[in-house]
């Protein structure tokens, strides 16, 4: 029988709500080579990987994961081709209204961390929409970094401390890492437990860099296109049997 076909109560009945990760990031990498080895356009592949934003979407939902951050658009991804990219952002459009429904039906809560220049005012205008319709909802939070660098949001951090440092509100010798997070981007999320990654790439890509610090990795060979919830299973049920020890020892007996 089909892994697809399994149901999230049967797929990881055994594996206990405790040992199951409260936030899961990924990098959604390959769908240019998903569409390429087909012989179809790099933005086939783009269009295709919608189809698996949504089913780990509404997968995360359904089995109570806190939140789910996707890696949508790097600052680094302007460097490709125009035409891909005003590609790009008539998806990112497209999906910020169609996904609506989607967000009402399961409670779903968005929020979006990136810098917001460079990004077209129909985008920005149908992001903000969407944040402000789901802002009542009470489920799992979806987070999208759009024209997001890991850099660039400690950069923004940095700047942001040493302005309240001028202006007297801070002290230097009060900064701490609390401090740094509470000036990233994600200030009030919990940090990532579970960092996923497709297309078989084993580096992180400039993504959450300070978050992930103590994030368990997990990798697959199938390219973004292709994850469906097998592969969230998978990922879910091998975290759950590793060891986290934060740095420290687990005792002897």
């Amino acid at each position: 029988m089909p892994q697809t076909s399994i149901s999230p109560r049967e797929a990881l009945d055994d594996v206990p709500r405790q040992r199951r990760p409260r936030h899961i990031a990924i990098i959604m990498d390959g769908n240019g080579r998903w569409a390429q080895r087909r012989g179809l356009p790099r933005i086939e592949g783009h269009r295709r990987g919608v189809a698996s934003v949504r089913a780990a979407t509404e997968e995360c939902a359904r089995l109570g994961i806190e939140q789910l951050t996707l890696y949508c658009l790097s600052s680094e991804n302007w460097k490709r081709p125009q035409h891909e990219l005003d590609l790009l952002m008539q998806l990112l459009e497209q999906y910020l209204i169609e996904e609506r429904t989607t967000l009402i039906n399961e409670n779903i809560r968005l929020s979006v961390i990136g810098r917001r220049e460079g990004l077209p005012g129909s985008v920005l205008d149908e992001m903000d929409k969407t944040i402000e319709l789901s802002s009542v909802h009470t489920g799992m939070k979806l987070c999208l970094a759009i024209n997001y660098g890991g850099r660039g949001e400690v950069v923004d951090a940095v700047r942001a401390i040493a302005d309240d440092v001028r202006r007297g509100r801070l002290s230097p010798d009060d900064v701490d890492e609390d401090t740094i997070s509470e000036h990233l981007y994600t200030a009030g999320m919990c940090d990532p437990d579970l960092l996923i990654r497709t297309a078989g790439e084993m580096r992180v890509s400039n993504f959450l860099l300070w978050q992930i610090s103590y994030a368990e990795l997990w990798v697959t060979e199938h390219c973004w296109p292709e994850f469906r919830e097998a592969d969230l299973y998978a990922a879910i049920r091998d975290f759950a049997a590793r060891d986290r020890r934060f740095g420290g020892l687990k005792p002897l007996a």
